[in-house]
């Protein structure tokens, strides 16, 4: 790939840039006290170097943050998969509102570099659209950021969610809006989302760059090589429907073994969503007796539980002990840490 590529009808916050004024800017923002403003800046300079690949830390959901190095060649490619599924036309209206330090802001911007669109860059908080009036056909945001935009998604033709899990609730919010809302599913090693699930379908349907298939414990195999050389072998357990679909029943790793039964955390936490206004997750903890007991951890002070609150969860989902903790302990990218938000 030729890395000084920019399509052009390529906009940055209103602007064209050919590659000598965009390399022009990208010095200037690295010199900027605001970091998103910096780390974009060095993105721009790091994809028009003469290295192949650049540096990217994962997120350290389920262990130790990694340094990784994503081929700019497999940048590409993850950004044409995106553009086909979602049909981001040259001159589409996008806006950043991710930091270009995660995969996700990268992403974005590589996607509108590449493909002619034009880019607006935002400051990301947690409301990202306030004060902004404009129209835009394509937006990525985290849940927190959905959460909080609610009221301003008709300013958007397509939406695309990242980073975490979209909760029940959130998913119920979005069911009647008119935008078209996709909970995606990805990792840094498939250089972001490879499937996507439009709000209120039960599967994620594949990219076309990727298939999969499962493993012997029933969990995600990625094969995605143009993005990634190696299969991926997730620890994410699935029900496949075909080559191209399947819905996400939770981690391998949370599954709660009690008394001989195998748990869903994540199922268990779909029918409480509704029942609990806090932050919570449910987990496992040893137990002499049944050799995993199930956790309810919300993040609250202490308050007496509503006596309906597990009503509908069968006889072994029901917790056998509640935590409250002040505060979930959470990677940089917003996604909490169980074993380390878990009281011993």
């Amino acid at each position: 790939m030729d890395h000084t590529y920019i399509h052009p009808q390529f906009k940055l916050n209103g602007v064209t840039h050919t590659f000598q004024s965009l390399v022009d800017v990208a010095n200037k923002m690295t010199a900027s006290s605001e970091d998103y403003w910096r780390e974009l800046g060095q993105l721009i300079l790091h994809w028009f170097d003469a290295n192949d690949s650049i540096i990217q830390r994962t997120s350290g959901t389920t262990g130790p943050p990694k340094e990784m190095y994503l081929a700019k060649q497999a940048m590409r490619a993850s950004a044409e998969a995106t553009v086909s599924f979602f049909e981001v036309h040259a001159g589409s209206t996008a806006l950043l509102c991710m930091s270009a330090q995660f995969v996700g802001g990268k992403l974005m911007f590589i996607r509108a570099l590449l493909f002619g669109w034009e880019l607006d860059v935002c400051k990301p908080t947690a409301r990202p659209l306030e004060g902004i009036k404009k129209h835009y056909n394509f937006v990525a945001m985290v849940p927190m950021q959905v959460e909080n935009s609610i009221a301003e998604l008709n300013q958007i033709d397509t939406l695309i969610i990242g980073g975490a899990k979209v909760s029940p609730v959130l998913a119920q919010e979005l069911k009647n809006k008119p935008t078209k809302v996709y909970e995606t599913y990805g990792m840094t090693e498939t250089i972001t989302h490879m499937a996507a699930k439009r709000i209120g379908t039960p599967y994620f349907e594949v990219l076309p760059h990727a298939s999969i298939q499962t493993d012997d414990r029933g969990c995600l195999v990625i094969d995605a090589p143009s993005v990634n050389p190696n299969q991926i072998v997730t620890n994410d357990l699935v029900d496949q429907i075909d080559n191209k679909r399947f819905e996400w029943l939770g981690r391998y790793d949370n599954v709660i073994n009690s008394g001989g039964v195998k748990l869903f955390p994540e199922q268990i936490e779909e029918k409480l969503a509704t029942k609990i206004a806090a932050r919570f997750f449910i987990t496992g903890k040893s137990d002499n007796y049944f050799g995993t007991i199930v956790v309810l951890v919300i993040e609250s002070k202490p308050y007496a539980l509503a006596e309906d609150v597990f009503e509908g969860l069968a006889k072994y989902e029901k917790p056998k002990e509640i935590q409250f903790v002040d505060q979930f302990v959470e990677t940089a990218s917003g996604k909490v840490i169980r074993s380390k938000s878990l009281k011993s």
